[in-house]
């Protein structure tokens, strides 16, 4: 089986093009490259991916998607269980606590949680960590409500 110059052994070509018809792109128009046929065999599927992520400029939120993945890994067991993060855009990743007092324990550490995930993603990925209490229950009932702040409590 001889490789003609216009056919991609590697894949790559057919790997951008099922990208491209993912997120709803034309197509773009076959070229013919006049490269040297590969001779060190079949190229990893794990190579082909990390060569399109990198085109696409997924590389960054993959390894977002997997570092959170291994959450109980970066901040612990304990602190894993009482915590999870939520979202993550522009550099901030924000982490909702189950109680006001695990939020205001991992504030103090959110600095230290910031060098690990540069640490793993490359300086500059994650620039703040926001903590962020529960959720308080809404405590409106009915058509008609008095404004005001309502009852106190300790909700984040």
């Amino acid at each position: 089986m001889s490789d003609s110059p216009e056919h991609d052994s590697r894949g790559l070509e057919l790997a951008k093009q099922i990208a491209r018809a993912a997120r709803g792109a034309a197509p773009k128009p076959k070229r013919v490259r006049k490269t040297q046929p590969r001779t060190d065999g079949p190229t990893p599927i794990g190579e082909l991916l990390g060569e399109v992520a990198d085109a696409q400029g997924w590389t960054k939120d993959l390894n977002v998607h997997q570092l959170l993945s291994r959450w109980p890994t970066l901040v612990g067991p304990v602190n894993a269980i009482h915590c999870e993060p939520e979202h993550f855009a522009d550099g901030v990743l924000t982490v909702r606590a189950e109680s006001s007092t695990w939020a205001t324990s991992l504030r103090t550490m959110a600095p230290q949680l910031v060098a690990v995930l540069n640490e793993a993603l490359g300086q500059g990925s994650v620039t703040k960590v926001v903590v962020i209490g529960p959720q308080a229950p809404s405590w409106k009932k009915g058509r008609r409500s008095v404004p005001g702040r309502g009852p106190r409590d300790t909700y984040g």
